[in-house]
Order: structure tokens, then C-alpha cells, then sequence
């Protein structure tokens, strides 16, 4: 087994990547193989619009034609057996790196056509791992849960089986007394990023353990 996560945050250490490491740590406790890839540091571009992965007999038909530096990542998501996509939310979304990559990362493989509606040749899990300063109660109000709702239609559709996990109300300085950030408590954040992330870290354990017994459960049915 093979699980990858694909970190969308710009920083390498804290909540997004740390919650992508547990659960890969999860999925390794399963005796999986696991990646973590950070898209900061690659150097890509969105979905261009040129359909090659849509033309047919196309040398890239239901793959991204694009070569750059996300290329080989890719290529090498198409061999795993479950793939873990973390973002913070920025302005009420993932971030833009993350955004770009799931354009080129998803879109080869739906298909325009009413009889068929994934290129993708099996069904693997796809999990979303969201951080964000907000409280689950301005889900609404910032449109976060529609997002997710969007992204997990997508990933199901496309890839068979998808699920999500959110951080809410994270902490995001070392010291709040730095910033400019008067409306935040900075006892109160410190002591849920005590409290309540370890929580949000197991729960990232389990996602990746259970993915790959997900993955083990169908290749025995095989």
C-alpha cells in the first residue's frame, strides 16, 4: 500500500503539514508506504485549458499534458492506494497552490461524457485535511461547508470514496504579541492548541489507518 499527502500550506511545520504527518503516521501503522509532498515547494501552474486530457486518441488523453515541476508528482499519484490533501483556508477556500494542483490533479480525469464519469481506473480514498483560525459555527456564513460539500462530491465522483477533517480555531503565531490580532485571546488559543489539536491529530491518525484497511479490505475481495 502507498498513501501520499499532498501539503497546500506554505509552512512545513505547523498545523496543515503536522496533521498530514499523523496521518500518514496512521497509514504507516498499517505497514503502508507513505509520501509527503510539499506543493510550496514546486514550482506549477493551474489547469491551462488546452483539453489534450479530453482529445480523443490524444497521447494524453486523461492525464495532464502540462510539464513543469508537478509532473512527476502526478505520475506518481497514480500508483497509490489512498491520497490525503491538507490546506489551510485562506479568504474562505484552500490555498491557490492548492487549488492549482487539484485543477491539474482531478480535472484529466473527468470525462464530458453521460455513460462515463471518471477516467480513473480504480476507486481509491481521497481525504481533505482543512485548517482554519475560524470556529465551526462561521462554517456557514463564510461558505466552508459548502467547500466541503464541493470537494468531497468531486473526489467521490471521480475517485469512489472521499471524506474530510477539520481544524478549527487554530493557533497560527508563536507569539499573538507580535501581530496585529487584538480580536484573538491568546490564552484562550494557546490553550486549545493544547487541548483540542491533539484531539484533531488522532483523528488525522485514524483517517490514514483506516484508508489503507479500506484499500487492504478490497484488494482481499479481489
Amino acid at each position: 500500500m502507498k498513501v501520499i499527502a499532498i501539503n497546500g500550506s506554505p509552512r512545513k511545520n505547523w498545523n496543515t503539514a503536522t496533521l498530514l504527518e499523523k496521518a500518514l503516521e496512521g497509514a504507516a501503522s498499517e505497514s503502508a508506504e507513505t509520501e509527503l509532498i510539499h506543493l510550496y515547494d514546486l514550482n506549477f501552474k493551474g489547469c491551462i485549458s488546452c483539453f489534450a486530457c479530453k482529445l480523443k486518441g490524444g497521447k494524453s488523453f486523461g492525464k495532464c499534458a502540462v510539464k513543469d515541476e508537478l509532473t512527476s508528482v502526478l505520475e506518481r499519484l497514480e500508483d497509490a492506494d489512498a491520497v490525503i490533501l491538507g490546506s489551510p483556508i485562506y479568504l474562505g477556500n484552500s490555498t491557490g497552490e492548492m487549488r492549482s494542483f487539484m485543477e491539474r490533479y482531478i480535472f484529466p480525469y473527468i470525462t464530458y461524457s453521460i455513460d462515463i464519469q471518471t477516467f480513473y481506473p480504480r476507486n481509491i480514498p481521497v481525504g481533505f485535511i482543512y485548517t482554519m483560525n475560524i470556529t465551526e459555527d462561521l462554517f456557514e456564513l463564510v461558505g466552508t461547508n459548502k467547500l466541503i460539500e464541493s470537494n468531497e462530491w468531486v473526489a467521490t465522483r471521480i475517485f469512489g470514496y472521499s471524506e474530510s477533517l477539520c481544524s478549527t480555531d487554530t493557533y497560527q503565531f508563536d507569539d499573538y504579541s507580535k501581530y496585529a490580532s487584538s480580536i484573538f485571546n491568546p490564552e484562550e488559543k494557546a490553550k486549545r492548541r493544547e487541548e483540542v489539536f491533539p484531539q484533531d491529530c488522532q483523528k488525522a491518525f485514524e483517517m490514514g489507518a483506516r484508508f489503507v484497511k479500506q484499500q487492504k479490505a478490497l484488494e482481499a475481495q479481489k
